[in-house]
């Protein structure tokens, strides 16, 4: 499992470098990396756990943070409307992003970033995307494809990035006319 001495923070080089396609079939190698990853995720969301391990929550974690330069991740959140979404994704595409932008109330954070930070990163509210999805029941990764909106959609779109060194930083603006915040269902 990783703890937070195995997240690379700001100012590392690879965190601004590409990171390569993972080769198929998926090694063990590779496999346990993405374990690993959705773990982080899992274990940081539990209070109990979280307190244990001394983990910031996270809800995305990719390869690249953990000093691995491999194009892969893991998403654990729950949506707005308490759809769960938790899996680890091989060679990720984006193959179609929607026009409308959102953005993250609040701001978005980051495992690597450890300062506070002031801004707004702007994202496509839906995405198209596909990969190869690890599927516990065979224990294969399955090349799937989604569609993503609101939440999740942010959520995969700033792990996205990562691969491509790109930080949420490099995304801030003060203010985005026009665009909508994702706005949260109330009770």
């Amino acid at each position: 499992m990783y703890l937070m001495k195995d997240i690379i923070r700001e100012g590392h080089p690879n965190l601004t470098k590409k990171s390569k396609p993972v080769k198929l079939p998926v090694s063990q190698e590779d496999k346990q990396i993405g374990l690993n990853l959705l773990k982080y995720c899992v274990i940081s969301q539990n209070d109990e756990l979280n307190e244990t391990f001394k983990l910031r929550p996270g809800v995305g974690l990719s390869a690249v943070q953990v000093n691995v330069l491999k194009r892969m991740f893991a998403v654990h959140l729950e949506d707005l409307d308490g759809k769960m979404y938790s899996f680890i994704i091989i060679n990720p595409v984006i193959n179609h992003k929607s026009k409308e932008l959102i953005y993250l109330n609040g701001g978005e954070g980051c495992l690597s970033i450890d300062r506070e930070t002031e801004g707004l990163t702007p994202r496509h509210k839906v995405i198209k995307v596909s990969g190869h999805i690890y599927d516990s029941k065979s224990d294969a990764f399955i090349h799937k494809e989604m569609t993503l909106s609101g939440l999740p959609s942010i959520v995969f779109q700033h792990e996205y990035d990562h691969l491509d060194g790109i930080l949420y930083i490099d995304k801030l603006f003060n203010e985005l006319p026009g665009v909508k915040p994702l706005i949260e269902k109330t009770t």
